[in-house]
């Protein structure tokens, strides 16, 4: 291992052992938000652009990952249709609602949202309208950068009902590149899997109180196909992306 590969290493575990303590408490709110809203056989849906966008994907027909998540996708928001006009269609105002409004999302579900920046306008667009469904709104953000280009404009943070705030510092990138001005190694991505698997374990931890909980198993698993089939048949209903 490189000296540069060791420090973002030892980036990355830093980040992550702070976040064990300055995230306890809101990650035992998120975790209690999705435990009421499963129990209520409602949904849990995941939202970001950009990069942000593989969270959604992260926990979604995830080898030991929860049945009952959703990723909103949002082709044009994301990376594989065009990187340079994903970032224009994040900062537009006025394309998500409708987007937002084919997902069928009910009253009690969880809305989590991951805005490393937290001011673009797709996200706190979805934000609002998750808040106007009746649905409670998570948000994986570094409120360091939302405060660092804000300028007066409202931050996802101000929205949302729970804030996991990953510390990140503006632009995401932890490792100095010396006498460029120029920093690498985004942690951004696997900061918030870290955080979003950790919540969703505790979740299903916490479900076991009422038997099994709806965890899909790796395909290639005995007895994977069966029990995997069983759980697309019941949440497919509601998840256009099974």
């Amino acid at each position: 291992m490189t000296a540069v590969t060791d420090s973002y290493f030892s980036a990355l575990i830093g980040r992550l052992e702070t976040l064990r303590e300055t995230l306890a408490e809101p990650m035992s709110r998120a975790s209690a938000a999705i435990c009421k809203a499963a129990r209520a056989d409602r949904r849990v849906y995941v939202f970001g652009t950009g990069h942000s966008h593989m969270l959604a994907e992260e926990v979604h027909y995830r080898a030991g990952g929860l049945a009952f998540t959703i990723p909103v996708l949002v082709g044009s928001a994301m990376l594989h249709e065009g990187a340079v006009i994903s970032s224009v269609y994040e900062r537009t105002e006025g394309l998500i609602r409708p987007i937002f409004e084919r997902y069928g999302m009910q009253p009690g579900d969880v809305l989590i949202i991951a805005s490393n920046s937290g001011v673009n306008a797709a996200p706190l667009e979805a934000a609002d309208y998750g808040r106007e469904i009746g649905a409670t709104v998570i948000a994986i953000t570094s409120s360091a950068y939302s405060a660092a280009i804000a300028n007066g404009r409202r931050k996802l943070a101000d929205i949302a009902d729970i804030v996991l705030d990953n510390g990140l510092p503006p632009g995401d990138a932890m490792i100095d590149l010396p006498a460029t001005g120029l920093k690498v190694g985004p942690a951004s991505t696997a900061v918030g899997a870290t955080v979003l698997n950790a919540i969703f374990a505790d979740v299903a931890a916490e479900l076991c109180k009422d038997g099994n909980p709806p965890v899909y198993l790796s395909a290639n698993m005995p007895g994977a196909k069966e029990i995997n089939q069983e759980l697309v048949r019941k949440y497919r209903p509601r998840n256009p992306h099974l």
